[in-house]
């Protein structure tokens, strides 16, 4: 009985170990979100996450809840899955994260993913001092102002920033820059919020031009700001759209030129078959009518030797 009990032991522990060494070989997955992690109130999202080859399952977390459970759709191809988000709403956002299943072991948890949706409060209003022409050295502030109360403000630069500057105020904020460089040239926006994860409508943009060194006497920014995150919104998405339904096409078109092709296949094997069935009952018939044309003959002979 104890040596039976020592040798449970082992083997519970050899178990317990090999897991152990199986779930640290499952590497933390990825999420990411499409279009940005900034969503007008009522437009749609995507939230994708990416585990390792052989992952069987994924699971979304919300503020700490499960949220969604998704399937690759042809394993082992894909090694990550999508979660769509229908319309943004103050309920959908929030922090997310993601974890997926290979065999019976299940991963750590991503990344935090922070999505915000924009448009629940009246807009801002941005101004930058001196001016939004300066040069290199000099400081400047950003002031956001809204005319309703809220409790904190956000400066984004950029298109899609994901690290927006924070700060607090009831009716207005103020943002320090400086001294400032070529780096700082772009177009900023400012929104108003409640709380990190429902902000108000954005500001008009306002582009800061930074002149640099003595030999740079430009004051073009930076980036490209000939189109705008939220002013292309719907033609970026109207795009994506397009290539999705292209790909949709297309993959329905290959199952249909495959689906043919199948058909064809069976028709020629039906095709096949149905000739060699034929052959093999004439080869029957045949091979009757000479057994009784040799009876007769053998008959015969017999009749003509008696």
């Amino acid at each position: 009985m104890p040596s039976t009990l020592a040798v449970l032991l082992v083997l519970g522990l050899g178990l317990s170990q090999r897991s152990s060494t199986q779930k640290q070989m499952l590497s933390k997955p990825a999420i990411w979100v499409r279009p940005s992690f900034m969503i007008p109130k009522g437009r749609p999202a995507t939230i994708g996450c990416r585990g390792a080859g052989g992952a069987m399952e994924y699971q979304l977390h919300f503020e700490g809840g499960l949220s969604a459970l998704e399937r690759p759709k042809s394993r082992p191809v894909m090694n990550w899955v999508k979660f769509p988000i229908p319309a943004m709403t103050s309920h959908t956002a929030g922090q997310y994260r993601c974890s997926y299943r290979s065999g019976e072991l299940w991963s750590e948890l991503s990344d935090p993913l922070e999505l915000v949706v924009t448009g629940l409060y009246d807009t801002p209003t941005l101004s930058v001092e001196p001016r939004s022409e300066v040069t290199s050295g000099e400081n400047v502030t950003f002031r956001c102002q809204l005319a309703t109360a809220t409790s904190t403000f956000f400066l984004l630069k950029g298109r899609q920033s994901s690290r927006p500057q924070l700060r607090y105020g009831n009716l207005w904020a103020e943002f320090h820059l400086g001294p400032v460089t070529p780096a700082h040239r772009g177009t900023y926006r400012c929104f108003g919020s409640y709380n990190n994860h429902a902000w108000s409508f954005p500001s008009k943009p306002v582009k800061l031009l930074v002149k640099g060194d003595a030999g740079d006497t430009t004051f073009a920014p930076t980036e490209h700001t000939s189109s705008d995150y939220w002013d292309s919104y719907e033609l970026t998405t109207g795009t994506q759209s397009q290539k999705d339904h292209f790909l949709w096409n297309h993959t329905v078109q290959n199952l249909i030129r495959l689906g043919l092709a199948v058909l064809v296949l069976v028709a020629l094997m039906g095709l096949l078959l149905e000739d060699w069935l034929h052959r093999r009952k004439s080869g029957k018939r045949a091979h009757w009518v000479s057994r009784r044309r040799c009876g007769r003959r053998l008959r015969a002979q017999r009749a003509l030797e008696t």
